[in-house]
């Protein structure tokens, strides 16, 4: 009985080695433990009533710092456990270097089946480790894995891995690629290719043409970023033209019109017009050139472009009056998690909307209050200055989000279908594609108009968030509503300071030279008073 404590110790430390080695806290470590336990309880028991141990003064003072000692070591512990269980990271960085932007983390707490990053490069490197763990904090169903292609051949062939491509995102039996050898890991990357994993479906986003537009003319049309952008989200840029077509095609899960100089048709109206009314989505954006004809369509929801130009002095002085700095976007999914950070819209124009029966309607785009901005119906006066007769006050709507139930049946032209005259909330979509043949509807048409067009071309795209608005705008309208809506990730701000060899001579004297004389010059009225 003597030699029991020892037994129970072992006991003890066999339980912890068995469960942390295993990873596994099942019965057999948690029986050890117990019994463990259980028998030093019993062995300090029967030693006090042999021996009478707790009357002793020395005993006594043991047991204390045991007690103490022991409770130390189970308060680190919590703390070490809460600390890996619940950590708490900041990221102090100027542009959240080290932190998932909100879809990123949307993505990855959305997933429904694992997802697994194959790196093929032994090299691991500090900043796309960092960037995978982070990503792996959001969900137990994401997992990364660096493979050495010496030591595992079955992978390099299963994945095709040649001296091109070096990291791979696989789902059950699904691949993407991520990025070639000569291409770093970035959370843009990783995200885009997550989504397009995670999506079953590729839509088809058509944009109008024959109006003297600037879009999908080339590669290098006016908004060839935007379709690029489009295209990493499983979204097929397609052009339309009406001619020699009776409607929008039934595969058409958005039609955006937008940067023309010439007015549509009346029968491409029409169209657009019976469009909506089978349930069809469309973005409008306008620029200051033509009102594009669009009233007898924008009049059924209750939408009107104002002719007059949005003036904003906020940051005239460095892009000029004729840009809008937005940092307002109300409440809507499209700009959700935007805060009051910026976008821009040059040469822009305000929406007017009056209320419709069935229509639901919310501004997504609001530019700064009086004074900051109003808009100017006086555009050849040499100072800008606010009208009270002819001008209107900030702020102004620039973006507008409208949704209407459609109840009815449709054939091939739409015609038969009607707008409800009652709001509904919004319903999950399961197909895109159209019906071209006779059936019920019971779904919402989406309608987007912003005053604007330019904010989504090559030189705006990418600045501030004006690619976010265009991308959330789309992918609202495509009833996506399973899909995250937020900002895209970002990169890394390039902040070097590039110096000029007089620059650098002048800090270098300034340093070595400069500043130490300061000081010394500083500490002899010190010295002298103490001397």
């Amino acid at each position: 009985m003597e030699y029991g404590f020892w037994l129970n110790l072992f006991l003890i430390a066999a339980g912890l080695t068995v469960g942390f080695i295993s990873e596994r806290w099942d019965i057999i470590p948690f029986t050890l433990i117990v019994i463990g336990v259980v028998l030093t309880i019993a062995w300090l028991l029967w030693q006090s009533k042999r021996t009478n141990l707790w009357a002793r003064r020395s005993a006594q003072s043991s047991t204390n710092a045991i007690l103490a000692t022991t409770a130390v070591v189970v308060i680190l512990s919590l703390i070490n456990f809460l600390g890996a269980r619940y950590s708490i990271r900041q990221d102090l960085t100027e542009n959240q270097l080290f932190t998932l932007a909100p879809q990123s983390k949307e993505l990855v707490r959305s997933l429904k089946s694992p997802v697994k990053v194959w790196i093929f490069d032994i090299t691991q490197n500090a900043r796309e480790k960092e960037l995978l763990v982070n990503y792996q904090r959001q969900s137990s169903k994401f997992k990364f894995e660096y493979v050495d292609t010496q030591a595992k051949p079955s992978l390099v062939k299963k994945f095709g891995v040649d001296n091109n491509v070096r990291a791979f995102l696989e789902s059950g039996k699904r691949q993407v690629k991520i990025v070639d050898f000569n291409e770093p890991l970035t959370e843009i990357k990783l995200t885009n290719c997550l989504q397009k994993l995670i999506s079953t479906d590729v839509l088809t986003i058509y944009f109008l043409k024959g109006h003297s537009e600037d879009i999908l003319d080339s590669i290098d049309s006016n908004m060839s970023k935007a379709v690029e952008a489009l295209a990493e989200m499983n979204l097929i840029a397609k052009p339309l033209t009406f001619t020699n077509k009776s409607l929008v095609p039934d595969d058409a899960a958005v039609v955006i019109v937008g940067g023309d100089s010439q007015d549509l048709f009346p029968n491409e109206i029409k169209l657009l017009q019976a469009y909506l009314k089978r349930g069809g989505n469309l973005l409008l954006m306008f620029n200051p050139r033509t009102a594009q004809n669009l009233d007898p369509l924008l009049s059924e929801w209750g939408v009107s472009i104002d002719p007059r130009l949005v003036v904003d002095i906020s940051g005239s002085a460095i892009l000029g009056p004729a840009v809008s700095l937005v940092n307002n976007y109300g409440q809507h999914p499209i700009t959700k998690n935007f805060g009051n950070k910026t976008s821009f819209y040059q040469f822009a124009r305000p929406i007017n909307t009056k209320t419709v029966e069935g229509v639901q309607s919310n501004p997504f785009l609001l530019t700064k209050p009086y004074p900051h901005s109003w808009a100017e119906s006086d555009l050849n006066s040499e100072i800008l200055r606010f009208n009270e007769k002819t001008d209107r006050k900030g702020p102004l709507a620039l973006g507008i989000a409208l949704k209407r139930k459609i109840v009815g049946k449709t054939d091939n032209s739409g015609y038969e279908a009607s707008y409800s005259n009652t709001l509904s909330p919004v319903l999950p979509i399961t197909s895109h594609v159209h019906a071209t043949n006779t059936k019920s509807t019971n779904r919402e048409s989406r309608l987007v108009v912003i005053g604007n067009s330019n904010f989504a071309s090559n030189s705006w795209f990418q600045k501030a968030l004006n690619g976010d608005v265009f991308l959330n705008s789309v992918t609202w309208l495509s009833q996506r509503d399973f899909q995250p809506l937020s900002i895209r990730p970002k990169e890394a701000k390039n902040r070097r300071i590039n110096l000029s060899p007089a620059q650098a001579s002048l800090l270098t004297i300034f340093s070595l030279v400069i500043l130490p004389l300061i000081g010394i010059i500083g500490a002899v009225p010190v010295w002298w008073q103490r001397r």
